[in-house]
């Protein structure tokens, strides 16, 4: 089990790992071992996930998301399997925290109160004497 918060942990059976060949340069080495990982978790079905939490995840996941629900995570920056496998469980788990976390409460709509709509109207009086002062200049010459 991987804990992610006291109250949510993934069973490691529901995870798949998979080694593939990592693209971009690195020489000889590169064609002939699989070291980058392919970590596959179905979050629609899930039994470690509530509800809630899945579907948040989800909305995370984007483009990581298979049309069958299952999250996609490719890791191939490090050299060896061990630290690509550690990165990609790593990046699931801070995912599945991030959507662990109860979205904010909607904003509450508050009036403006007596003394910010006096200021206003005071500094709109005060502003328009300022401009009808200005006026047109008299050629008394």
């Amino acid at each position: 089990m991987i804990e992610i918060t006291p109250a949510i942990a993934l069973d490691e059976s529901e995870i798949v790992e998979r080694f593939i060949r990592a693209a971009g340069p690195g020489g000889q080495n590169v064609n002939k071992v699989s070291t980058a990982v392919e970590l596959r978790f179905d979050v629609r079905r899930s039994r470690s996930l509530p509800n809630d939490v899945a579907v948040r995840l989800m909305k995370l996941a984007g483009r990581r998301l298979t049309q069958d629900g299952v999250l996609v995570l490719v890791a191939m920056t490090h050299r060896t399997q061990k630290r690509n496998r550690a990165d990609a469980l790593e990046r699931l788990v801070e995912l599945v925290r991030k959507a662990a976390e109860p979205p904010p409460p909607p904003r509450k709509k508050t009036k403006p109160t007596l003394a910010s709509k006096t200021r206003r109207i005071e500094t709109k009086v005060r502003r328009g004497g300022i401009k009808a002062a200005r006026g047109r200049v008299r050629g008394d010459d």
